[in-house]
């Protein structure tokens, strides 16, 4: 993260979780707790972070960790996606005054089904939090998304990278394409 920081302007957001899955587990409240700390200390934009329990958002382990570094804005990360019911996660998601930004995939399904429920998400929420489309952001879902306004932001992984591979290095010529892309349509 320190030598990112050094090399660009762009801020940076770290994720902070210790497992895979969305839940919290026993004994790792303190390891995120220091994380997030240790994160805003280096003076990072924000921290990505979620957890949800039965369906619901865990809110209470969200403001558990965020309450070690006050001041740094938040992303609900894609445990959203699990939620059972994401209009009402996004109202009380807006009660974190750190969260700023929920991250998710728009429910799957195609460009289209995604960018209708994308579009939802983003008049819910009106202008008390960001949501940003993420997951399989391919040339063909930014071209949708962008099209039909649904997002002003989102996330690339595998469509920036080299070969499509999720820990391969970031193709400086697919970044370029995808901006232009976005460029060309809007974002």
């Amino acid at each position: 993260m320190r030598a990112i920081a050094r090399v660009t302007t762009l801020p940076l957001r770290v994720m902070v979780r210790e497992n895979a899955g969305y839940a919290m587990e026993d004994g790792e409240l303190p390891l995120l707790r220091r994380a997030a700390a240790e994160f805003a200390a280096a003076g990072v934009d924000g921290i990505v972070i979620g957890f949800a329990r039965a369906g619901e958002p865990a809110l209470d382990d969200v403001a558990s960790v965020l309450a070690s570094a006050p001041g740094v804005r938040a992303t609900f990360h894609r445990a959203f996606d699990v939620l059972r019911d994401p209009l009402l996660a996004i109202d009380a998601l807006t009660g974190l005054a750190q969260v700023d930004r929920i991250l998710t995939d728009g429910g799957g399904g195609s460009p289209a089904q995604r960018s209708e429920r994308l579009r939802a998400y983003v008049a819910r929420a009106a202008e008390r939090i960001t949501v940003i489309a993420g997951s399989a952001v391919n040339d063909e879902a930014l071209a949708e998304f962008a099209r039909n306004g649904c997002v002003r932001e989102v996330h690339v992984g595998r469509a920036a990278r080299e070969g499509d591979d999720p820990e391969g290095p970031v193709s400086v010529a697919r970044v370029r394409r995808l901006r232009a892309l976005a460029d060309g349509i809007g974002l």
